[in-house]
């Protein structure tokens, strides 16, 4: 057996790739009966309400806000990853880190944690920093948005419990697990608790021993901007879809939504579908809304990422011509 298969991969279960694809489908056939009860309620079929939602928005506004919006979250984005970095790993100017983070959007379509490891492998090739230590310094991140996530929801959640569904009173009680969770996390990479030293001292886990709770804190704040950026640009675009909404409910609704978007789901359709539960009055409006604002944002990235793709391949290999040696690695602060 040859060294590639001995480490291949075992295949995921049917089920396991099954489950999104049934929980898409779930969304999509709630969606189709509340268009349906509003076209009929208007007396007309699905698809002549359709059309007309989609003649009443205004495009060209729409999209002067929309890609805007996409470059501002670059631009917030990327200062995630290199402030990340910097703190855990080597200094890095941004701009070294703007073509790689914009280019790994391209990856992003697919799955998002597959785009930040393309991210650490620019990182290992191009400044020559370990592979496990850039890589745990992605996790880091990941972790750190997982938290900004069920922060943010649960603030939407306090705000516009009301007008939610009922399965959403399950966030203030992922949030008290979660609290719980970092509690244990921070004491354990700090070696307060007497348990588990070897898997702490693993290079993968190198960002969190170095951290503390002002990292993780530091990483939520830069992020944090992109969130209320967000919640302005949907309240004018759902304005332009004939939804009215107040900025102060959009306040609520956003983060809810975005944390529905991290279910694997194609299409981010959970989020789709809140939008449809959430201005029900206005099922096809919301419909279209929902499907693109989700579904541009994450294409017209992955375009963004195309212009820069060829200046970061070329940095990569010009880099692979000439190593570099291994970086110095920079001290906690």
């Amino acid at each position: 057996m040859s060294d590639s298969a001995a480490v291949r991969r075992p295949r995921a279960p049917l089920w396991q790739k099954a489950l999104p694809w049934a929980i898409t489908a779930v969304c999509f056939y709630f969606m189709w009966r509340r268009i349906a009860g509003t076209a009929a309620r208007n007396g007309q079929d699905v698809s002549a309400y359709m059309r007309q939602v989609l003649d009443a928005v205004s495009w060209g506004p729409w999209l002067a806000l929309m890609i805007p919006y996409s470059l501002l979250y670059l631009v917030i984005d990327t200062a995630v990853v290199w402030r990340a970095i910097n703190w855990f790993n080597t200094p890095v100017r941004y701009r070294e880190v703007l073509p790689i983070r914009a280019s790994a959007y391209i990856i992003s379509i697919l799955n998002e944690q597959v785009g930040k490891g393309a991210i650490a492998l620019y990182m290992n090739r191009r400044h020559g920093i370990p592979g496990w230590e850039i890589g745990s310094s992605m996790l880091f991140i990941m972790v750190c948005e997982i938290y900004s996530l069920l922060a943010w929801a649960t603030f939407g959640w306090f705000m516009a419990r009301d007008a939610l569904p009922r399965e959403f009173d399950l966030i203030p009680w992922l949030a008290l697990a979660g609290a719980i969770a970092f509690a244990a996390m921070t004491a354990f990479f700090a070696g307060k608790l007497r348990v588990g030293a070897a898997l702490r001292e693993r290079a993968i886990f190198r960002a969190f021993r170095q951290a503390s709770p002002w990292h993780y804190l530091g990483i939520v704040a830069i992020r944090a901007p992109s969130i209320l950026i967000a919640v302005g640009v949907y309240t004018a675009a759902a304005h332009l879809f004939g939804i009215e909404v107040s900025l102060r409910q959009m306040l609520g609704y956003v983060p809810v939504v975005f944390f529905g978007a991290a279910f694997p789901t194609p299409m981010r359709a959970v989020a789709i579908t809140l939008w449809v539960h959430l201005f029900s009055s206005h099922a096809g409006e919301a419909s279209i809304f929902g499907f693109v604002q989700h579904n541009f944002f994450v294409f017209f990235n992955a375009a963004i990422g195309l212009c820069f793709l060829r200046r970061a391949y070329r940095e990569l290999f010009d880099s692979e011509a000439s190593p570099m040696t291994p970086s110095r690695q920079v001290p906690p602060t």
